[in-house]
C-alpha cells in the first residue's frame, strides 16, 4: 500500500528565512530532533558550500554513531554538475571510502517565467532538461542511491513540459520528482489533480513542496500527496519545522503530521510509512522557537499557547464534560513541555561559553547526564564552543548530544579541538 513519508527541509530551505539565522550546531540538532520525531529524511543543506563541509563530515558522523536514529541525510545542489562533483567530493570524517552523503536532490527552474526572467536567455527548455540529465549522471556515477530532481516553480510550469522534463529525470535515474510551488500561488483541487497524473505517466512519487505565500502550504502539501496515492506512487512531503521558510514560509511539519493523522477524508486511507512519534513535538517545537528566536503564535496547531486553551462559555463547559467535545487530538500525544535547567528561576549555576569546571560539572551532575571518563576535557571544551556558537545558554538535550557524542560534535570545530 502507499504510504507517506515526510523529507523536512528545516536545514536548507528554513535557515534561509530573511532576519533569522541558526549556527551549524543548530542545524545539528535539527537533525537530532527529527531523527526523535520518526522523519524520514532531513535535507541538511549545500555540501558543495566550503562553509558547510566541517558540519556536512560532523553530521554523516553522527548519523553512522547512530545520534540521529534512522533518519537520512541528503543534500540539495543546484543541478549544475559542477555543484554536484563539489558536493561528492567532501570526504567523509573517516576518510576515502567511508560512508558520505548518500541522498541528493538536484534542483532547476522550469517554468516560462522563471526561463525568461530569471536565465534571460541563457537556458531554454532544451538546455534545462540536458543540464539536469548530466546533474543526475554525475550524481549517480558518484554513488548517490537515491536522487530527488527539482522543478523549481513546478506550479508555473505547463502540463507538457513539466511531464517532459519529470520523465528525463526518470530516464536519467532520478527516483522522485520534487513539484515546488516556489511562489505558494497553488490550491489545493488544483495540485492533487497535478500530482495524480504526473505520477501516474511517470511511475515515481511527486514530492510535495509548498509555500506558503496564500496560507495554504500544508492544504496543498496533504493534497498533493494524496494525489500520489491516487496514482499508487509512494508520497514525499517537504516540511519546516513550525513552518519557517522564506516569505511566508513553508509547510509547517507537525501540522502536516497532525493533518494525516487525524484529517477527515485524510487519515483513513493515508498511512504514514515513518516511525513518528509525537511525544516530541512540543520539545522540538520550542526548541526550535528558541534556538531561530520566532515565537511561536498562540494558536499554532498542536504546539501554540492556546491550542488546548477554552475560555467561551459553551466550549468551556462542553471541554469539562469531555474534552473530545471541542479537541480533535489529546495534547498528551505532543508530549511534555520542556523544563530545561537554564530557565530555572531564582539562584542557579549554569555552563556555557565562559563558565568553568565547576560549573560545568554541577550542571552535568544535576542533569544525571554521564560524561564517558577520559572526555571530560573534550565534552567541556565543546560546551564552551556551542554555546558561543548559538550566542544562547545550552538546552538540557543540547548537552545531552555533546556528552554522547563529544568526538562526532568536534569535527564541527576543525583545528580547534585537536
Amino acid at each position: 500500500m502507499p504510504s507517506i513519508h515526510f523529507l523536512d527541509v528545516t536545514n536548507r530551505d528554513g535557515v534561509q528565512t530573511a532576519r533569522t539565522g541558526l549556527s551549524k550546531f543548530g542545524k545539528t540538532m535539527i537533525n537530532f530532533y527529527l531523527g526523535q520525531l520518526g522523519v524520514a529524511q532531513s535535507e541538511i543543506g549545500f555540501p558543495f558550500l566550503f562553509h558547510e563541509v566541517p558540519y556536512i563530515r560532523a553530521n554523516v558522523a553522527l548519523a553512522e554513531a547512530g545520534a540521529f536514529g534512522g533518519l537520512r541525510l541528503s543534500g540539495w545542489c543546484r543541478a549544475v554538475t559542477a555543484d554536484v562533483d563539489a558536493a561528492l567530493s567532501v570526504v567523509p570524517a573517516a576518510g576515502p571510502g567511508a560512508p558520505g552523503l548518500r541522498h541528493y536532490n538536484l534542483s532547476i527552474s522550469t517554468s516560462d517565467q522563471m526561463i525568461a526572467h530569471k536565465f534571460r536567455g541563457r537556458l531554454d527548455r532544451a538546455a534545462i532538461i540536458a543540464e539536469m540529465t548530466a546533474a543526475v549522471a554525475v550524481a549517480r556515477a558518484g554513488g548517490a542511491e537515491t536522487i530527488g530532481v527539482n522543478a523549481e516553480d513546478g506550479s508555473r510550469t505547463d502540463d507538457g513540459f513539466l511531464l517532459e522534463f519529470a520523465l528525463a529525470a526518470r530516464d536519467a535515474g532520478a527516483s522522485r520528482v520534487r513539484y515546488c510551488d516556489t511562489i505558494g500561488g497553488d490550491s489545493p483541487e488544483r495540485i492533487r489533480e497535478r500530482f495524480a497524473k504526473l505520477a501516474a505517466a511517470t511511475g515515481l512519487p511527486i514530492e510535495t513542496h509548498c509555500h506558503n505565500d496564500l496560507g495554504m502550504a500544508v492544504g496543498n502539501s496533504v493534497s498533493g500527496a494524496l494525489g500520489d496515492l491516487d496514482a499508487g506512487q509512494d508520497a514525499w512531503v517537504n516540511t519546516c519545522i513550525n513552518g519557517i521558510g522564506e516569505r511566508a514560509g513553508n509547510a509547517d511539519l507537525l501540522s502536516c503530521l497532525l493533518a494525516f493523522r487525524h484529517g477527515f477524508g485524510v487519515a483513513a486511507h493515508a498511512e504514514i510509512g515513518d516511525p513518528v512519534d509525537l511525544s516530541w513535538a512540543r520539545r522540538f517545537a520550542l526548541w526550535a522557537s528558541y534556538a531561530f528566536g520566532q515565537p511561536l503564535p498562540q494558536g499554532q496547531p498542536g504546539t501554540g499557547r492556546n491550542a488546548f486553551a477554552h475560555e467561551s462559555g459553551i466550549h468551556a463547559d462542553g471541554a469539562l464534560k469531555d474534552r473530545q467535545n471541542y479537541e480533535l487530538y489529546d495534547d498528551e500525544t505532543l508530549g511534555p513541555f520542556p523544563h530545561d535547567w537554564f530557565t530555572r528561576a531564582g539562584r542557579v549555576v549554569l555552563t556555557g561559553e565562559y563558565g568553568g569546571l565547576a560549573g560545568f560539572r554541577h550542571v552535568m551532575d544535576g542533569l544525571g547526564i554521564t560524561v564517558a571518563d577520559g572526555e571530560e576535557d573534550l565534552t567541556f571544551r565543546l560546551v564552551q564552543l556551542c554555546a558561543s556558537a548559538t550566542g544562547k545558554p545550552l538546552t538540557d538535550d543540547e548537552l545531552r548530544l555533546i556528552a554522547g557524542y563529544p568526538h562526532q560534535l568536534a569535527l564541527l570545530y576543525p583545528g580547534l579541538l585537536g
